[in-house]
């Protein structure tokens, strides 16, 4: 049929080999997600008597490098093999973490921050691209938006317990809040290369061509130009605007939250159970895909953050962190929803490639939405410049208008019929 255990094995032997792949993916995820410094790193920084502009440039410099890294290391990740782009991406990321506790020259720093971001290039499109073909293999891809949920979810409260456990390790010694994290990232590598195989595009298996027949790009860039219809393009832009909405705005609630009357606890307890809200939104994931359908979810989504940036400019606390716990997760879905979107939609040959095109979009987005939504802070106070970032998630929301109600396609590939 098309090289899949779908029709040779029973069901249940299809299900034995898809636990068989997710199981060391979701350890994965716990790991690689263990990332103590991220709730404090900031702190650190000022510590090491960087300015607040200087912090600033060095997390701008870390997303404008990774967008910019994704489609060489998207490229290298189809030659090479999936897993080895990610082993070698949380490799570079840990050794990063090692010098950042080491030294304490800015312009050192710099330069481990630009080599984080290529490290966060590396795994980026790497890691989703090889769980989908993995279960394109088994004929399991009904299933990713349910794995895909769980894979999140783990991650997200993982991080979001990362972050409580950082402040407490700290208070022994920085040392051990930024060693722990890199060998969360070794553990992680040795989970990956002990339980999931390796991928690569040329032996990947395009689940719309069947045993590897129909299309036959030779290069990811013809591939792009097949794959990128109107709507896709459109879905990539909103889906980026969407991240590079949700992302300052999570990190930048801590000055707000600060703004409006909250003491450091207090800030610290909001940030983490936004985290644990919005690792537990995913596992809806599946029955919202079901009955609602994505088209709807990205519309729902942005207005839910559009309400969230101006209910936080009224400048009233409770008001502030009811908005950011009951609405930081529903973005979480979108995303799950749209990355099955974007597998569906390229081939396997070139899947980390084009993936990685996507994710440089919406870095690069990201890096732009960190010195606007920043700037408009600095002029116009953090409530107020919450509230007026809420242009964003509405510009996005008139971009997919015509999408949601044309019904235009998507995915340009069609599903070969049973």
């Amino acid at each position: 049929m098309n090289g899949t255990t779908k029709t040779m094995d029973g069901p249940a032997s299809v299900g034995d080999a898809v636990r068989r792949v997710t199981r060391p993916f979701y350890v994965y995820a716990v790991f690689a997600n263990s990332l103590f410094q991220r709730g404090v790193f900031v702190l650190y920084l000022h510590q090491r008597g960087f300015s607040v502009g200087q912090v600033a440039l060095l997390q701008t410099l870390l997303y404008l490098v990774s967008g910019v890294a994704e489609v060489p290391t998207g490229f290298i990740a189809d030659r090479i093999g999936r897993r080895a782009g990610i082993v070698i991406g949380q490799l570079l990321i840990a050794g990063c973490l090692l010098g950042q506790v080491s030294f304490s020259n800015y312009w050192l720093f710099l330069a481990l921050f630009i080599a984080q971001g290529v490290g966060m290039a590396c795994v980026s499109g790497a890691d989703t691209a090889l769980l989908y073909d993995l279960l394109v293999r088994r004929g399991a891809t009904a299933g990713y938006v349910r794995i895909r949920s769980r894979f999140t979810m783990l991650g997200t409260l993982t991080s979001g317990a990362a972050i409580v456990l950082g402040g407490q390790l700290q208070q022994i010694s920085w040392a051990v809040v930024y060693v722990g994290s890199a060998a969360c990232l070794a553990l992680a590598v040795v989970v990956l290369m002990s339980g999931v195989p390796e991928i690569r595009g040329v032996d990947a298996v395009d689940e719309q061509d069947g045993a590897g027949k129909g299309y036959g790009d030779t290069t990811a860039w013809r591939a792009l130009l097949r794959v990128a219809t109107p709507a896709l393009v459109t879905l990539v832009v909103v889906s980026g605007l969407m991240h590079a909405t949700l992302t300052p705005y999570i990190i930048f609630m801590q000055k707000t939250l600060s703004d409006q009357g909250a003491g450091t606890a207090t800030v610290s307890v909001v940030i983490a159970a936004g985290f644990l809200a919005g690792g537990i939104a995913p596992l809806l994931s599946d029955r919202a895909n079901r009955r609602i359908g994505y088209r709807v979810i990205v519309l729902v989504s942005l207005l839910t953050l559009a309400a969230a940036l101006g209910l936080s400019g009224l400048g009233l606390l409770g008001v502030t962190v009811a908005a950011f716990l009951a609405l930081v997760g529903i973005p979480e879905i979108t995303a799950v929803l749209v990355d099955n979107v974007f597998n569906e939609a390229v081939p396997s040959r070139h899947r980390a490639s084009l993936l990685s095109m996507i994710v440089f979009v919406e870095s690069a987005l990201i890096g732009i939405g960190y010195l606007v939504l920043g700037l408009l802070m600095d002029k116009l106070g953090s409530s107020a410049g919450m509230a007026a970032y809420a242009a964003v998630p509405l510009l996005a929301c008139l971009l997919w208008l015509p999408v949601l109600f044309r019904g235009a396609r998507v995915t340009g590939l069609r599903r070969p019929r049973c």
